[in-house]
């Protein structure tokens, strides 16, 4: 297999995307009452990074049914490399205040679609 950049490379010369994101994958290590005390500054963080560009995505994960919510999450962030990213992650209040532990990965973007509807009488925006 080879090294990530190398990979990086490889993807690139084939025609892929390789578009690099990092994505945290973070768990609760408290109390559902903990989470619902620090969503309000975690939120407010997120919409900071959102605002500076450096949110993609975020949102929480299902359990493995697909029926519940267990205070899971995902977090994409763009970031210039893994020390930015791993700083993005350790600002979040959910990490920085020890209610959530995270990992850490580097993800290549090769292949997909992302399809936006726009109404403009209606004023809304639909992705899909």
């Amino acid at each position: 297999m080879p090294a990530w950049e190398e990979y990086k490379k490889i993807s690139r010369e084939r025609g892929s995307l390789a578009f690099e994101l990092f994505i945290v994958e973070t768990t609760p290590i408290t109390t559902p009452e903990d989470l619902q005390k620090t969503l309000p500054s975690h939120i407010a963080y997120q919409k900071k990074l959102e605002s500076e560009g450096k949110l993609f995505l975020s949102g929480p994960t299902s359990d493995d049914t697909g029926k519940l919510i267990q205070g899971n999450g995902m977090i994409i962030y763009r970031a210039a490399n893994l020390e930015e990213a791993r700083s993005l992650a350790d600002g979040d209040p959910m990490h920085s205040n020890q209610v959530r532990s995270y990992r850490l990965r580097k993800w290549l973007v090769n292949e997909g679609s992302i399809n936006i509807a726009i109404t403009l009488s209606a004023q809304t925006i639909c992705l899909t």
